[in-house]
């Protein structure tokens, strides 16, 4: 019984520990989200509270994304569970926001970048769960790891830009609308790239493997005929 009890112990210990507590608050965050870029909110008027805090509460969780990782190195935790949660908490971050976008910031955030960008998601995962079948993995690129960061100005921009055309500082002037913009459309270009990215290297892995499989297949064939001719 106490060693059940114990290996119970260790298995939720290691489930809930504090990288994996992180990445599911998180998660936690995406309802707060929608409800903050949603009509419900309650704090809204033309100061722009609502965007402020909509702003502060997606870089937060962003910001986790990382934190998450790095404790989970440095202390040893990378588990089956955080390795699941990281990445879908990624993913439904950013659909999350897209989607609300679209219907928050309409002028900005148009229906077919959000479709664009999701699509991408499940291109790029897809690729990833018929490669992990295959035996091997895609490691992120830094053309991955550069969208994931434009990704993040783009929503912080496109919230922002609801409230605000520019922001003054005396004589300096921030055009947040136009900010929001330019990293729409870039974030939309490295998409594309990064997604081309993937498919090259997967194609590339996935050939590799086919052709070992083929040689395999022949050598095992020549040696049957040969242990074959041999009996004969």
């Amino acid at each position: 019984m106490n060693t059940r009890a114990n290996a119970a112990f260790l298995v939720s210990e290691s489930i809930v520990n504090l990288p994996n507590s992180i990445t599911m608050s998180r998660i936690c965050c995406i309802p707060l989200l929608i409800w903050m870029l949603s009509i419900y909110f309650p704090y809204r008027s033309f100061h722009g509270e609502q965007e402020i805090f909509a702003s502060l509460l997606f870089i937060l969780a962003s910001i986790t994304d990382g934190v998450d990782g790095y404790l989970a190195r440095k202390r040893g935790q990378i588990t089956t569970m955080g390795m699941l949660l990281d990445p879908l908490a990624d993913k439904l971050m950013i659909t999350a926001a897209y989607v609300c976008l679209v219907q928050f910031n309409p002028h900005l955030m148009k229906a077919w970048i959000a479709v664009l960008v999701i699509g991408r998601e499940f291109l790029v995962n897809g690729l990833r769960s018929i490669a992990s079948t295959e035996g091997f993995t895609i490691e992120a690129s830094d053309l991955g790891k550069l969208k994931t960061v434009i990704q993040i100005v783009s929503v912080v921009a496109v919230i922002l830009a609801h409230a605000w055309y520019a922001w003054h500082f005396g004589w300096f002037i921030l055009p947040v609308e136009w900010i929001a913009i330019a990293a729409i459309y870039f974030m939309v270009l490295v998409s594309i790239i990064s997604a081309v990215d993937y498919f090259v290297a997967f194609w590339r892995k996935i050939d590799h493997a086919s052709a070992n499989r083929r040689s395999g297949f022949v050598l095992s064939r020549r040696k049957d005929i040969s242990a074959a001719n041999k009996i004969v």
